[in-house]
């Protein structure tokens, strides 16, 4: 078979493979070994390969037989996440402890037969819309190497969109799933908070980032992703995305929780998606939400957030300066105003729920530009520029419902851009289905990056 055609089969194409006896296991991890090998010293998006470990999984999926949902399917676990004898680096140089067991996501994978290749890179602390640091160096997008893969998931898009792997875990506090998929071309969904355990265990109640944070994954189908969200739900969330939605009220906006100039490439892909839309049958209006006091519930929490993580490293001096100096904002602000910034966030998920013109999904840019170049936002001025990518994305990380980004087409140098879809609470059903059908109408799954 044709190595590539297996690379970028997916997480079903590469299921159907194995259960077809038309590869091994075995055989499938040999290709994404040889594409990590090939390309990763380029792109940087692992920071560590379990080559030995990941071969006696994918032996033992082989000899196991049965039907689990993943068995033999290669994931790869963004970097803050507990696996099993591995230390997260966090995406900082401190020395962190081997966890003693798998975080309840990765166990979740385990159980369903995946096979864990490794673990990708982040930004330090999961803080920024771009993975880049002092100890790990830049992660690459694919598809142009001098630009970003977007943040704080970088490593994970860059894994799936190079072919690397079909599928990795992510996180998401102000965008960190969706951005890395609107740089790289991809699928990815923050789920509705709360849907996919954040701990150790299925009951850990931890919250991070108090309440913004929210687990999920990146791939290139929208197949994949609810497969996978199938899994780390426990089958609390199972979608058949074959099923297609009724004619849907659709809104649209190009306002962000602050002015934001839209480039005209991403302006371009919301027209494309927008008339996919109309085409489909669904109606489509222009509304803008109204986002009154998102903007300082989300800083609050980041910043009182990043504080809490960077005083639980081993080493807090371990890390950059533009770090440190966010959580030492976190660490002015009083629990007042943390109280308060959480109470804005619930007044704000109180009507922002209702999405504009009674719609039932609002479509606006996941970032405003294509991907930017490697290294365009350095020093302390780095949150101000960062703010600048995450207008679109970080308030639904105050109201905690679901929100996907998916591939609207390619700027004229050939960079993805990438629509956003936000559904009401609890409903990414609704989400996965209508993007489903903008996936079919679209055909963004054939256009890969170039790789050299």
């Amino acid at each position: 078979m044709d190595p590539l055609e297996v690379a970028y089969a997916g997480v079903i194409g590469q299921r159907a493979l194995l259960r077809a006896g038309a590869l091994t296991a075995v055989e499938l991890l040999d290709v994404c070994l040889d594409r990590i090998d090939r390309y990763d010293g380029r792109l940087g998006a692992f920071r560590t390969v379990f080559r030995d470990r990941a071969r006696a999984e994918a032996e033992a999926a082989d000899a196991s037989g049965g039907d689990r949902p993943l068995l033999g399917i290669p994931i790869a676990v963004k970097d803050n996440v507990a696996v099993a004898g591995h230390a997260p680096s966090m995406g900082t140089g401190s020395p962190e402890p081997v966890a003693a067991r798998d975080a309840e996501l990765v166990r979740r994978l385990r159980a369903a037969g995946a096979v864990i290749v490794g673990t990708t890179r982040l930004p330090e602390l999961a803080l920024w819309p771009f993975t880049e640091s002092a100890t790990w160096g830049a992660t690459r997008n694919p598809w142009s190497p001098d630009r970003t893969t977007g943040g704080s998931s970088g490593g994970s898009a860059a894994a799936v969109a190079a072919g690397m792997v079909p599928a990795a875990t992510a996180s998401d506090g102000g965008g960190s799933i969706r951005i890395p998929a609107a740089c790289c071309g991809l699928v990815g969904l923050k789920p509705q908070r709360g849907r996919v355990p954040l701990g150790a265990t299925s009951e850990d109640a931890a919250e991070h980032w108090h309440g913004l944070s929210v687990a999920g994954v990146l791939t290139r189908t929208v197949a994949d992703t609810a497969l996978l969200l199938d899994v780390l739900t426990a089958g609390e969330l199972a979608v058949d995305v074959s099923h297609e939605t009724g004619p849907l009220r659709v809104a649209w906006t190009v306002k962000g929780a602050v002015p934001t100039p839209v480039d005209p490439a991403v302006r371009v892909g919301l027209e494309t998606v927008l008339d996919a839309l109309r085409g489909l049958g669904h109606s489509v209006v222009e509304s803008a939400p109204s986002y009154a006091g998102v903007q300082e519930s989300f800083l609050t929490r980041y910043a009182r957030g990043v504080r809490d993580d960077l005083v639980r490293l081993v080493d807090p001096s371990a890390t950059e300066q533009r770090t440190r100096a966010v959580a030492a904002m976190g660490s002015k602000m009083p629990d007042a105003l943390l109280t308060r910034a959480r109470r804005l966030g619930d007044d704000a998920a109180q009507r922002l729920s209702r999405l504009p013109e009674g719609a039932d999904v609002l479509v606006l840019p996941t970032i405003p530009h294509p991907p930017l170049a490697v290294g365009s936002m350095t020093g302390l001025r780095t949150l101000a520029l960062a703010g600048r990518v995450t207008p679109f994305t970080a308030p639904w990380n105050v109201t905690g419902q679901p929100a996907l980004s998916i591939p609207s087409g390619l700027s004229d140098d050939g960079l993805p851009v990438a629509v956003q879809l936000v559904g009401r609470p609890g409903e990414e059903e609704v989400l996965l289905q209508l993007a489903a059908q903008l996936e079919q109408r679209l055909d963004w799954t054939a256009r890969r990056p170039a790789l050299t």
